[in-house]
């Protein structure tokens, strides 16, 4: 895709939602650590099902060890992983408490020596709680970035730094979450519509759905 087709691209999707949110459910930067490590391998609807109860006794570092490994499990037990999500969550809570004062910590590197925080992770809450212009690639954004020919790439490592370089700088905070959601409800894996999306002549995929 051309410089002027990617700004083109982005243009479009900030113009039907100029302030794209998570849709995970979250109340402070450690609530949106924990939703995400839930998330893995998970629906966002599944897991903000299990994190509402749980985040209305539990919405700190302090809390959440204080509720135990035990009783979180109870709480989450709908979510796949949930055993081995819960020991990571009270191991990352240890740590947060232990050398960071309680807080989240703001750097990638800090974030992924954290139990259960791959890259991945790190970057939805630098992009969402720390305003970072970050690519967290999922699933979703590697179909869109592969398909349209936004960014190719063979891994999802590859896919975030080729978005790192074409995502023009004034689109580059909300360019994570727009690339997720026109890949969830729009740019979907077996039977893309393409007659709703905004930037099918944009786009280089040939089976188009019109």
């Amino acid at each position: 895709m051309k410089k002027h087709q990617t700004y083109e691209f982005f243009r479009r999707l900030r113009e039907r939602d100029p302030e794209p949110k998570s849709e995970l459910e979250y109340k402070n930067p450690y609530t949106l650590l924990v939703a995400v490590v839930l998330s893995a391998q998970s629906t966002d609807a599944g897991v903000n099902k299990a994190t509402g109860p749980l985040f209305r006794i539990a919405d700190s570092p302090q809390k959440m060890v204080e509720l135990g490994e035990d009783k979180l499990r109870d709480y989450v037990k709908t979510i796949g992983l949930y055993n081995n999500k819960a020991k990571n969550i009270i191991a990352l809570s240890e740590i947060l408490i232990r050398d960071h004062g309680g807080k989240v910590p703001d750097s990638r590197e800090a974030l992924t020596k954290l139990p259960g925080v791959g890259r991945k992770t790190a970057n939805v809450v630098l992009n969402v709680s720390f305003r970072q212009p970050t690519m967290a690639v999922d699933t979703h954004i590697f179909r869109v970035s592969n398909r349209t020919g936004l960014a190719p790439g063979k891994t999802p490592e590859a896919v975030e730094e080729a978005l790192m370089k074409t995502v023009p700088a004034e689109f580059a905070l909300h360019a994570h979450h727009w690339l997720i959601l026109l890949g969830r409800y729009i740019c979907k894996a077996r039977k893309p519509d393409c007659s709703a999306c905004p930037v099918p002549d944009l786009c280089a995929y040939k089976d188009k759905n019109l």
